[in-house]
């Protein structure tokens, strides 16, 4: 909206107290008329800003134009701040709305608190793109004009049809009761409610989504993270699970964990190696799992996996004789 398109101009210009047309435009993703025309528009309407000229020139404001949030602490500031740099609000279409709003904390800041809050956030990184062995997080792109859309539903109350590719099957539309929105790990998921059971839909996979007029079907009020903890239990429950005793070196005990679905039951044997029974989703994912950890984990049961990964181990051997 324009409004809200003049109010970021403001701020920009207060927190870096000179900017040009084409630094604008780029801020704020609009073509350098649409920036003159809003800076036209603020001048009429009384905000004191004017043009310098020259090669370090461009736009700026008087000193002085500007409001604060005097109530607000350091610490109060750089929660928000820090809360401004997770990928949750790019997964929810917020991603834009997000950063507007992290210009106005700034610039209302007392100058006192703005400065050492921006000089603290930025010696604080939070959920980066890839851990120390560079492995990329899973996060996925979601249409800002579908994130949107799913959202209003969501607060509205209001049914929503979507048009939902699940995995392995043809595209096609539901009408559920949005119940809420949740983001782990960059991924994004509507929980809802689709003919009185529990259904929950990736973000990344709806094509397409139109809020209705009709009430959503749906309780007052909701636990989130219960409903997400319940919902992870019956997943984890479900499918064609395997169940594995293995010994583990204790210093690879986490890459088993991390993979695995839930630990079921744990033991410390007499050499200190642990003694594990956990879960996956598949033959395959339990495969997977005890290969990565070559020697320092031995699968006991079931019968079947040692012998696969008995096969492996021995073509591998084959190969590099």
């Amino acid at each position: 909206m324009r409004a809200d398109r003049l109010v970021s101009i403001v701020l920009l210009l207060r927190r870096h107290d000179r900017l040009s047309a084409t630094a604008l435009a780029r801020e704020l993703e609009v073509s350098t008329r649409t920036v003159l025309r809003d800076i036209e528009a603020l001048s009429a309407a009384g905000v004191p800003v004017y043009a310098e000229r020259g090669r370090h020139g461009g736009f700026a404001l008087l000193p002085g134009f500007r409001t604060e949030l005097t109530d607000l602490s350091h610490d109060e500031a750089l929660a928000l701040l820090i809360a401004g740099s997770r990928r949750g609000a790019q997964v929810f279409g917020l991603g834009s709305a997000l950063a507007s709003a992290m210009r106005k904390v700034v610039d209302a800041l007392p100058e006192g608190n703005r400065a050492t809050a921006a000089g603290a956030v930025q010696r604080l990184l939070v959920d980066p793109a890839t851990d120390l062995l560079s492995r990329g997080q899973a996060g996925e792109e979601v249409p800002d004009a579908i994130a949107a859309k799913v959202r209003r539903a969501v607060f509205a109350g209001r049914k929503l049809r979507i048009h939902y590719a699940a995995t392995d099957q043809a595209p096609k539309w539901r009408t559920v009761d949005p119940v809420g929105l949740v983001t782990v790990r960059g991924l994004g998921y509507l929980l809802a409610i689709r003919e009185g059971a529990d259904r929950t839909y990736r973000l990344s996979r709806i094509l397409a989504a139109e809020a209705l007029a009709e009430p959503a079907q749906r309780p007052d009020r909701v636990d989130l993270d219960r409903a997400w903890q319940e919902r992870g239990a019956r997943f984890r429950a479900g499918g064609d699970q395997v169940v594995v005793l293995a010994r583990v070196n204790p210093a690879r005990r986490e890459d088993l964990v991390e993979t695995a679905l839930a630990v079921l039951a744990e033991e410390t044997e007499v050499d200190g190696w642990l003694r594990l029974e956990v879960s996956f989703q598949d033959s395959r994912h339990a495969q997977w799992a005890l290969w990565q950890l070559g020697t320092n984990a031995e699968a006991l049961t079931p019968q079947w996996l040692r012998i696969s990964l008995h096969d492996r181990a021995v073509a591998i051997a084959a190969c590099y004789e």
